[in-house]
């Protein structure tokens, strides 16, 4: 894990760094990394989108033109949570955006949650700041409960409102149990497919997860992202190259990534970028040539990655969010995103 050698203090605010109490205030990108890296505290780093390495490089690539403040929560000098922030004027949202980054959280300590609101959102005011836009938290996020609870409370409103969702698989303990739980059509022809996929030629899936590794084979995968639609040859231009990039370098160096290709004698017919987390596989992005398209080597590459994960016994397995079809064919289930804002009332 590379850590920054200099220290880049932001104040967001003329009036000063800290809150009256001196118990929040703002965080360097060294010790971002370094709380993410101390196991002493007991902070819960349950998000992959909040990593250090994930922010710190979407900051590099996308921060222009906002303040960051990536804020420590104390409680009598012990640190109870982390809120990685962007200002804008007296509005405050989360670190990231909708593209890139499919939901965020707070860094909590464990049962900490409402004191680390009650405190953030103090601070907030304190500050001059009207609003703070969450984005899209999931329903079982452990401060949506706090939320509701806030919207009673003279001086806050918030907002939730259901919005895009994601699709998550529990992952048995093989192969064959997955596939059982699959539909008889969905299992017949997940069978099928793969029989008329190895008819074809030789076929050859790879998994790479050291960073020299990674950072070769994404340039296979940036290719076969480019040339599966018109719309990810769009998505997909140079400065979000950079950051698939930059960003699969740094979560490799922290061992986060597998990024897998799919072929047929030798030639490339499909990749997927997945990150391995907290023995979660989330699979975040994927490309495959569109003249092996009737071997169905899109979902068949995705059906691979299931199985590796299986064998390398992961206990899920997130598509994250959207409502394609094959998730739900390849057993996903959906899990409801909130959008959700705080609005500071003045006293």
């Amino acid at each position: 894990m590379k850590i920054l050698k200099k220290r880049e203090y932001t104040k967001p605010w003329e009036s000063g760094e800290t809150d009256k109490s001196g118990e929040i205030t703002p965080v360097s990108w060294d010790d971002f990394f370094e709380l993410w890296l101390d196991r002493k505290n007991n902070l819960d780093w349950n998000c992959i989108f909040m990593l250090p390495p994930w922010l710190k490089t979407w900051w590099t690539f996308f921060g222009t033109g906002s303040k960051q403040y990536i804020c420590a929560v104390r409680q009598k000098g012990e640190l109870i949570g982390i809120a990685p922030l962007l200002i804008d004027g007296d509005r405050v949202r989360m670190m990231g955006s909708s593209n890139l980054t499919d939901y965020v959280d707070f860094v909590i300590a464990p049962g900490q949650e409402a004191l680390f609101i009650r405190k953030l959102l103090s601070h907030m005011r304190e500050k001059g700041i009207n609003s703070l836009d969450l984005g899209q938290l999931r329903a079982d996020a452990p401060v949506i409960p706090i939320l509701k609870v806030i919207d009673n409370l003279t001086g806050y409103r918030v907002e939730l409102k259901s919005a895009e969702r994601i699709y998550e698989l529990d992952l048995p303990a093989t192969w064959e149990e997955y596939l059982s739980l699959l539909s008889g059509k969905e299992r017949h022809e997940i069978r099928r497919k793969i029989r008329r996929l190895h008819e074809a030629g030789r076929i050859t899936y790879r998994v790479f997860e050291e960073r020299g590794e990674v950072e070769k084979a994404m340039d296979v995968f940036v290719n076969l992202f480019r040339r599966n639609t018109p719309e990810k040859a769009r998505f997909m231009n140079a400065a979000r190259e950079s950051f698939f990039r930059s960003l699969t370098n740094a979560l490799a160096e922290a061992g986060l990534v597998k990024l897998s290709l799919l072929e047929i004698n030798d030639t490339p017919a499909a990749a997927t970028l997945c990150f391995d987390y907290r023995s979660t596989v989330y699979i975040y992005n994927n490309g495959y040539d569109g003249k092996y398209g009737s071997l169905s080597v899109g979902l068949l590459s995705k059906a691979f990655s299931i199985r590796h994960s299986i064998e390398q016994g992961k206990r899920k397995y997130d598509f994250l969010k959207g409502d394609e079809t094959y998730k739900g064919r390849l057993g996903g289930a959906p899990v409801q995103l909130h959008r959700c804002w705080v609005k500071l009332k003045s006293n």
